[in-house]
């Protein structure tokens, strides 16, 4: 028989995708009076990836992580989506989202999305809340899976998420490490 452990706290990683960055200072603070201050801020990043979201956005979507200081309970996937599902709410314009808010746990065996939207390699937490499995860790690096969308399948990306991991490995076996700063 297996006994029951409660997994390290895991990294909180947000995608923001939007045109217009004059709306990151107003949802920033929305995000960190929940979740605690952001500590690390990386983009914009180039998305070119899909069109997905352009007819709801409109053109030039960029993405831009935010890193979040405080290590969250992985239980709390579920909550946070649908926190940031609340705050695109508020935001829409005749029904359509103006940003995108993608949470991400980041484990030092994978990196695993919250979605709205179910398929058979999602496992449903609660509230509406799927995981997407997106990357696994293994040989040194995040490896995408058959699923994992385009942008999250991108070298760049997962190089940026490999060093992270490496900063969130170092908090894990030593508290008092410096957080290096990432390299471009």
């Amino acid at each position: 028989m297996s006994t029951p452990v409660v997994p390290e706290f895991a990294r909180l990683v947000l995608s923001v995708l939007c045109p217009d960055e004059n709306i990151l200072p107003v949802i920033k603070p929305l995000l960190e009076r929940e979740l605690g201050p952001v500590e690390e801020e990386i983009g914009p990043l180039e998305f070119p990836f899909t069109s997905y979201y352009d007819r709801e956005m409109g053109p030039g979507i960029r993405r831009w992580l935010w890193v979040f200081e405080h290590l969250l309970d992985r239980s709390r996937l579920a909550p946070v989506k649908c926190l940031t599902n609340r705050i695109e709410q508020t935001y829409t314009i005749d029904g359509k989202r103006t940003f995108n808010l993608d949470p991400g746990f980041m484990t030092l065996g994978n990196f695993v999305l919250a979605t709205g939207k179910n398929n058979a390699h999602r496992i449903y937490l609660k509230d509406g809340i799927f995981a997407d499995l997106t990357l696994i860790y293994r040989s040194g690096s995040y490896h995408p899976l058959e699923w994992t969308y385009p942008d999250y399948a991108d070298n760049g990306l997962i190089s940026i998420l490999n060093q992270l991991r490496e900063q969130y490995k170092c908090r894990l076996t030593e508290p008092a490490c410096a957080r290096a700063p990432l390299r471009a």
